[in-house]
């Protein structure tokens, strides 16, 4: 049975790297590129949970076009937020809470998006993952590895941890791969995902790291 060490991961890094290269960036990924904004890479990645990129995409641009800062979002009604974010997932429960969100910039930080993981854990809403994205993809800091349903899912098909909560796999990753590679972990997993190791039925034949997978959980793929 296929068990990881130091260099069958850092070959799996890399042979998805180079695959991922053909694929789409992430929406969260893609605006952080573009704006360097803090502000937009946070509210983005709020709208995109449970939501499909292109949805969020396209939410996100007709947001930020009118509400393009904290104090802007905070002006805005509930309503107004929602006709604006439909149709992602949640979309009445995403406009209380990034109004909100705007609002406590605001009052606490100066209208500015905290640079820290344990003050971006204290915005109610913000999780592990969303704190993770704006370290990482905002502020170029690498304090955690952001782990979403695809990373939690890639990793524990390849054997690499066996864990049950994405809170629990970015534990375990944390403990056995370098620091240099959790920058760019979540990214290059999430494009793999999206394309190649899809949740239902991956593409077996076609992945790159395929040697190295023990299909943990794979009952059916292509």
């Amino acid at each position: 049975m296929y068990k990881p060490n130091d260099e069958d991961i850092i070959s799996v890094i890399n042979l998805i790297k180079k695959e991922s290269e053909r694929f789409q960036n992430p929406i969260v990924t893609e605006i952080a590129g573009l704006t360097n904004d803090p502000f937009k890479v946070l509210i983005s990645c709020l709208l995109s949970l449970r939501t499909k990129d292109m949805v969020t995409a396209l939410a996100s641009k007709r947001l930020f076009k009118i509400a393009d800062t904290p104090e802007k979002l905070a002006e805005l009604s509930e309503k107004r937020i929602e006709n604006l974010i439909y149709p992602v997932g949640f979309y009445k429960t995403k406009a209380k809470r990034i109004r909100a969100i705007a609002k406590v910039l605001i009052e606490k930080y100066n209208s500015n998006v905290p640079e820290s993981m344990d003050e971006l854990l204290m915005l109610k809403g913000v999780g592990r993952k969303t704190a993770g994205i704006v370290m990482c993809y905002a502020y170029n800091k690498t304090e955690s590895i952001p782990v979403d349903s695809h990373v939690h899912q890639i990793v524990n098909r390849l054997g690499w941890v066996n864990t049950k909560t994405p809170e629990k796999t970015e534990q375990a990753l944390m403990s056995i791969i370098a620091k240099e590679y959790w920058h760019e972990l979540n990214d290059i997993l999430v494009k793999y995902g999206q394309n190649i190791c899809v949740p239902i039925s991956p593409f077996c034949s076609k992945c790159v790291v395929a040697k190295y997978c023990m299909m943990v959980g794979v009952s059916r793929s292509r």
